[in-house]
C-alpha cells in the first residue's frame, strides 16, 4: 500500500524517489508518518561524477509496498518508475518465528531483488519494550536473531541489517537509534542515486552520439533526457533540470537552422506537417500530458514542441525564482518559432501564426502577474513591455486580416477568414474558462466587432507607450506610436495619426534614421494634404523632393506641388513661408576682393554657392540675403585704434548638413557665435579687460518646449520657420531673375559700401512666385568690412645717412585716404634756417591706384618765399598714392651764446630739467631725459582751396653731431593730426620724434617736443 500525504502541487510533478516496502506492513505503517518527516530534514553531500561541484540536497521518498511488478525490467530505462532503495521491516524476537516464516519470506525478497539486478536494500529491525518482555523466557537472546539474519542474508554487508530500537518512544536512546537509521537511509538511497544516475547518464550520451545515424529519432530522446530533468526536479536540483531542457532546445534549433542550410534530418518530416491549432502556449499546467504525448508517439508540431518545451522552462524558472527570464526567453521563443516555420517550409493558414504569438503574450503576461505581485509588475515593466508591444503589433495583423481596420468594414470575405482562425483555437482550456479576460477570450471578443477590436486594440497599444515611457525608452514608444498613427489614417483621422508621426519623425531625425524619416514624412505629408494645412504640406513636400531616398518620379511629384501652389495669382491665398533648408543649401561664399574689406565706395562683390536640392530647374523671381550694419564698429585706417581686430575670411566655407538635420540636435539648438571685445585705456593704449559678447543670444536663449528645438527653428520639422518679413527698405543684396539648377550654382552680388562699417549678412530669401524659402540665420557669421582712410603723409630720405651741407633729395609720399585731392589743393612747408627746400626748376608727380598701378604724372608748381614753402597738387582721387622728390639742404646752425636765462651763476650752461617748458614756443618736454642737440623743425601745412581744413606737420630732428645728421630709424616716417577747422586760428600739435646721434657718439640723447593739443573730439589720429 501507498502511503503518504497527498499535498497539492501547482507548478511540478508529484514524483519523489520510489522506496518499496516489504516484510510487516503494519509496523511500517506506524512508523510511516515519523520517517516521511524525519528524512529530508538533514541535507547530505552529494558528490557526482565527472568533477561536477558537489551539492548539498535533501531527500526525500516515496515509500510504496513492495511488488515484484515495481522492478526494473531489462530495457527499461525510465528513472520516474525506478525504485531506488528496497526496505525489508520485521519485529521479529522468536526463534522459532523466524525460521518458520521470517527467513522465507525474506528468502524470497532478496531472491526477487537478485533477479531484478537490484542490490540496493536494508533489512530493517524494529526493537521495542513489548517484544522484549515477551522474550524473557526466551533461551536464546535478542541479539543472537539480528546476527542470525545478518550471518543468513547481508554475509559481508553487515551494515544493511538496522536495529531500530523504541522508535514510539521520546528517549535518549530512542533518538539515537532514529538518527542511525535515517543517516543509513540517507546514504543508501543517494549511493543508488548516484550508481543508477551515473548508468543513466552515460546510456543517454551513447544515444545521443547515435543522431547521425539513419532512423535516430529526435522524440525519443527527449523523452529520455526529460526523464533526467524530472529526477533532478525531484531532488529539488531545478537548476540542473533546467540544463537539460536547454540543450533539447538548442539541439533541435541547431537541427532546424541545418535543414535551412540544406542539411535535412529525417526525423524532422513529422515537424513539417502543416499547423492545424494555434491554440497559443499554455503555461497553468505543470506538465501539459497532452502535448507530451504527442511527443512521445511522434506526432507533435513544432508549435505543440515548442509550446511544451517552453512551459517546462518556465515552470522551473519559476521555482528559481527568476520570473523575468521567463518574459525575455518568452520573446525569444515567439520570434524564433515565426522563423523555424519559415525555414521548415511548413504550411499555415494565413493570420494563424498571429493568433499563436497573440495568445502565447498573454499567457505568459498572465503567468507572471499570478506569480508576483502589482508592485513588482509595476518595477520591472522593462522585463514584460516587449510582450505588450508584441501583442499589439499582432493584433493590429488580425485586424487589417479580417477588415476591422479599414473604414468601410469587413467584407463577406474577411468574415470566413475570422471564422477559420477562430476555429483553429479549439475550445477554451479548463484552466481559463471561469476567468473573464483569459487571452482566448479576449482574442475572441476582438476579432468579433470593429468596435471591440479598436477598443482592445488602443488599450493594447497605450499600456505599451506607457510603459516605453516609464522605462526611458522613448524610441520604442515612439514606434508604437507611429503604427498606431498608420490605424488612424485606415480609420480616416488623419489629425490623430499626425500628432504620433511627427513624435516619431522627431525621433528618426535625431539619430539620423534617414530611411524611416523619408517614409514617416511621406505619411505626414497625406496627413496635412487631407487636413487642408497648405503651407505645412508644401514645407513636407519640399523635403521629399529634395530627398535622395525616394525615387526621381516621387521626387518631380513633390517638387511640381510646390511649384503648381507657386504659380497662382497674386489675388489667391497669400504667400507661403518655406525653409530654405528644404530648397537649397548655402555651401559657400566668397568675397572679391579676399580680404572682405574695401574702402567707402569701392566695389565688392559677393558669390554665393547653392546647392539645390529639387529634381528639377527651379526659376527664382528674386534672390535676396539681408544685411545688418553696424556703425560702432566702423573701421578707420590711418589712425590708432588700440588692439587691431582679426581680418574677416574673404571665402567661407558652410557645413554640408542634411535638410533632415540642419542643426546636429533638436534639443542643442543653433551654435553659438561668439565675439571677443576688448577694453582699452585711452592714454598708454594698455588692455584694461576683456570679454565674450554672444551675437545670437535671440536665437540662443529662445524657449525649447519638451527638450527639443521649436518646430519653426529646424527644417527637420514641418512647420514654417520663424522670420520676420523682408523690408524694401533695408540694406539688401538682390539679384532678380535666377534660375537654379539642380546641384551646384552659382550667384553674384555687389554689396553696398556706401557707409564705413561692419556689414553682417543675417538671413538668405528666395522668392518662386507665392511661396518664399528662408534661411533665417547664416552660419557661420559672414561679415564685410567698409573703411574710411584718413590722408597721410610720408618723409623719407632717399640716402642714408642725411649729410650736412649737401643738396640731398626727400622723398614724399601723400596717401589721400578718403578725401579727393582737388585742383588747386596745396601742400605749404615752413621753412627754417637749418634745412630749407631749394628751388627746383621741375618736379613731378607719379598718381598710382591701390593696386600700384600708375595712374598719371603730373608737373608741381612750387612756390618759395622766405617763410613758406607752397607745392600745388594735382586733382587725386580718394584712395590713391601722389608721390614726389624735393631737393633739400640741411645747414649746421650757427653755434651763438646761450641767452642769460640759460646759463648759470657760474658762467656754465645750465642743463635743463626732465621737465621743461621753453620760454620762446608753446612746447612741453615728454621724455624725461636731458638732451643738448640742435632743433631743425619743418612745417607743413596742406591748405585745400577750399580753406575749409588745414593740416600740420612738425618734423624734429637731433643730431649729436653737427657735421652729420644721421636719418630716422624708422625711415623718419612722421605722424599726422588732421584737424577740422571749427574756430580760427587753432594751433596745429606738432610732434616729436627721436633721431639718434651718430657712429661714435657716446650716449647720444633725444627728446621729443609737442605742441599744443587740439581737443579729443575735434581729432581723429592713424599713424603711418
Amino acid at each position: 500500500m501507498e502511503c503518504q500525504e497527498e499535498k497539492p502541487i501547482i507548478y511540478t510533478m508529484e514524483n519523489k524517489p520510489i522506496v518499496t516496502c516489504a516484510g510487516d506492513q503494519a509496523l511500517f505503517t506506524s512508523l510511516y508518518t515519523s520517517l516521511a518527516q524525519q528524512l529530508p530534514r538533514e541535507p547530505m553531500e552529494w558528490r557526482r561524477t565527472y568533477g561536477r561541484a558537489p551539492k548539498m540536497i535533501h531527500l526525500e521518498a516515496n515509500f510504496v509496498q513492495f511488488k515484484e511488478e515495481l522492478l526494473p525490467k531489462e530495457g527499461n530505462k525510465a528513472l520516474l518508475t525506478f525504485p531506488f532503495l528496497h526496505i525489508y521491516w520485521t519485529d521479529c524476537c522468536d526463534t522459532e518465528a523466524y525460521k518458520s516464516a521470517a527467513k522465507e519470506d525474506m528468502t524470497r525478497w532478496q531472491s526477487s531483488l537478485r533477479t531484478h539486478g537490484s542490490a540496493d536494500w536494508v533489512i530493517i529491525v524494529v526493537e521495542t519494550n513489548d517484544t522484549k518482555k515477551k522474550n524473557k523466557t526466551n533461551i536464546l537472546p535478542r541479539s543472537s536473531i539480528v546476527d542470525k539474519i545478518r550471518s543468513d542474508f547481508c554475509n559481508k554487508q553487515n551494515d544493511r541489517c538496522v536495529v531500530l530500537s523504541d522508535p514510539l518512544k521520546d528517549s535518549s536512546r530512542s533518538q539515537e537509534s532514529w538518527n542511525s537509521l535515517l543517516l543509513k537511509l540517507r546514504t543508501l538511497l543517494l549511493m543508488s542515486f548516484t550508481k543508477n544516475l551515473g548508468r543513466f547518464e552515460d546510456d543517454m550520451r551513447t544515444l545521443r552520439e547515435k543522431r547521425t545515424q539513419p532512423g535516430w529519432s529526435f522524440c525519443e530522446y527527449f523523452m529520455v533526457q526529460e526523464e533526467l530533468a524530472f529526477v533532478f526536479e525531484m531532488l529539488q536540483q531545478f537548476e540542473d533540470a533546467l540544463v537539460q531542457y536547454d540543450e533539447l532546445d538548442a539541439l533541435f534549433t541547431q537541427y532546424v537552422l541545418n535543414f535551412g542550410a540544406g542539411d535535412t534530418a529525417n526525423w524532422l518530416g513529422s515537424f513539417c506537417a502543416p499547423v492545424r491549432s494555434w491554440s497559443g502556449l499554455l503555461l497553468r499546467r505543470p506538465i501539459d500530458m497532452e502535448k507530451r504525448d504527442g511527443i512521445q508517439r511522434g506526432e507533435a508540431s513544432l508549435l505543440d514542441l515548442r509550446s511544451y518545451l517552453f512551459s517546462r522552462q518556465c515552470t522551473l524558472l519559476i521555482f528559481l525564482l527568476r520570473p523575468w527570464e521567463v518574459t525575455q526567453r518568452a520573446l525569444e521563443l515567439l520570434h524564433n518559432c515565426v522563423q523555424e516555420l519559415r525555414l521548415l517550409e511548413v504550411s499555415v493558414l494565413e493570420g494563424a501564426l498571429d493568433c499563436w504569438v497573440f495568445l502565447s503574450c498573454l499567457e505568459v503576461l498572465h503567468r507572471i502577474e499570478g506569480c508576483c505581485d502589482p508592485a513588482q509588475l509595476a518595477a520591472n515593466c522593462s522585463h514584460t513591455v516587449g510582450l505588450w508591444a508584441y501583442a499589439t503589433d499582432k493584433l493590429k495583423s488580425l485586424g487589417e486580416l479580417c477588415g476591422l481596420v479599414s473604414e468601410k468594414g469587413p467584407t463577406s470575405e474577411d468574415l470566413n477568414r475570422t471564422v477559420d482562425l477562430l476555429a483553429g483555437l479549439g475550445d477554451e482550456r479548463p484552466e481559463t474558462v471561469s476567468s473573464l479576460q483569459s487571452p482566448y477570450k479576449k482574442l475572441k471578443e476582438a476579432l468579433s466587432s470593429v468596435e471591440a477590436f479598436e477598443r482592445h486594440y488602443l488599450e493594447l497599444s497605450h499600456a505599451a507607450m506607457e510603459m516605453y515611457s516609464a522605462i526611458g525608452r522613448l524610441r520604442s514608444a515612439r514606434l508604437v506610436g507611429k503604427s498606431l498613427a498608420e490605424f488612424y489614417m485606415r480609420k480616416g483621422d488623419p489629425e490623430r495619426a499626425e500628432t504620433f508621426l511627427q513624435e516619431a519623425l522627431k525621433s528618426y531625425t535625431s539619430e539620423g534614421w534617414s530611411l524611416p524619416v523619408t517614409h514617416t514624412r511621406k505619411q505626414i505629408a497625406e496627413c496635412q494634404k487631407l487636413l487642408g494645412r497648405t503651407e505645412d504640406y508644401l514645407q513636407t513636400s519640399a523635403l521629399l523632393a529634395g530627398d535622395a531616398n525616394l525615387t526621381m518620379e516621387e521626387r518631380k511629384h513633390f517638387c511640381q506641388e510646390i511649384l503648381t501652389f507657386a504659380g497662382k495669382s497674386e489675388d489667391q491665398p497669400p504667400k507661403a513661408t518655406l525653409s530654405m533648408a528644404v530648397f537649397s543649401q548655402l555651401t559657400r561664399l566668397q568675397f572679391r576682393p579676399a580680404t572682405a574689406s574695401v574702402h567707402s565706395g569701392a566695389v565688392l562683390q559677393a558669390e554665393l554657392t547653392l546647392r539645390c536640392l529639387m529634381p528639377v530647374s527651379v526659376h527664382i523671381q528674386q534672390l535676396a540675403v539681408s544685411v545688418h550694419f553696424d556703425l560702432e564698429r566702423a573701421g578707420t585706417n590711418g589712425r590708432s585704434k588700440g588692439a587691431s581686430r582679426p581680418a574677416n575670411p574673404g571665402t567661407v566655407e558652410f557645413s554640408q548638413a542634411p535638410a533632415a538635420a540642419a542643426w546636429p540636435s533638436s534639443a542643442a539648438g543653433p551654435p553659438l557665435e561668439l565675439d571677443e571685445i576688448q577694453d582699452r585705456s585711452p592714454t598708454d593704449n594698455s588692455l584694461n579687460s576683456t570679454g565674450l559678447v554672444c551675437k545670437n543670444t535671440h536665437l540662443v536663449m529662445r524657449r525649447h518646449d519638451g527638450g527639443g528645438g521649436s518646430p519653426t527653428d529646424t527644417p527637420a520639422c514641418v512647420g514654417p520657420p520663424a522670420v520676420t518679413t523682408v523690408k524694401d527698405g533695408g540694406q539688401m543684396l538682390r539679384v532678380k531673375d535666377v534660375t537654379l539648377e539642380p546641384g551646384n550654382n552659382i550667384i553674384v552680388f555687389t554689396a553696398p559700401s556706401g557707409q564705413p562699417g561692419t556689414y553682417t549678412l543675417r538671413q538668405l530669401y528666395a522668392t518662386v512666385g507665392q511661396v518664399q524659402f528662408v534661411l533665417p540665420h547664416i552660419y557661420p557669421s559672414v561679415q564685410y568690412e567698409v573703411y574710411s582712410q584718413e590722408p597721410q603723409l610720408t618723409v623719407e630720405p632717399l640716402s642714408e645717412p642725411l649729410l650736412a651741407g649737401l643738396p640731398q633729395m626727400v622723398k614724399f609720399t601723400l596717401l589721400t585716404g578718403h578725401y579727393a585731392v582737388k585742383k588747386g589743393d596745396a601742400l605749404q612747408l615752413s621753412n627754417t634756417d637749418t634745412m630749407p627746400v631749394l628751388p627746383s626748376a621741375s618736379c613731378t608727380a607719379r598718381i598710382t591706384s591701390p593696386a600700384a598701378e600708375l595712374v598719371g604724372e603730373s608737373s608741381l608748381f612750387i612756390q618759395s618765399s622766405e617763410k613758406v614753402t607752397s607745392i600745388s597738387l594735382p586733382a587725386t582721387p580718394p584712395y590713391h598714392t601722389l608721390e614726389f622728390h624735393l631737393e633739400v639742404l640741411c645747414l649746421i646752425p650757427h653755434g651763438g651764446e646761450r641767452p642769460a636765462n640759460e646759463r648759470l651763476t657760474n658762467g656754465e650752461v645750465r642743463h635743463r630739467p626732465r621737465s621743461y617748458s621753453h620760454p620762446d614756443v608753446p612746447m612741453t618736454a615728454i621724455d624725461q631725459r636731458p638732451f643738448s642737440s640742435l632743433e631743425v623743425i619743418w612745417w607743413f601745412r596742406w591748405c585745400p582751396s577750399t580753406d575749409v581744413h588745414r593740416l600740420s606737420v612738425v618734423h624734429l630732428l637731433h643730431a649729436a653731431r653737427p657735421h652729420l645728421l644721421h636719418p630716422l630709424q624708422d625711415q623718419t616716417h612722421s605722424a599726422l593730426r588732421w584737424e577740422p577747422e571749427v574756430h580760427p586760428g587753432v594751433c596745429a600739435e606738432r610732434v616729436g620724434r627721436e633721431l639718434h646721434a651718430g657712429a661714435g657718439a657716446a650716449g647720444g640723447e633725444a627728446a621729443s617736443v609737442a605742441g599744443a593739443a587740439v581737443p579729443q573730439h575735434q581729432k581723429s589720429t592713424a599713424f603711418v
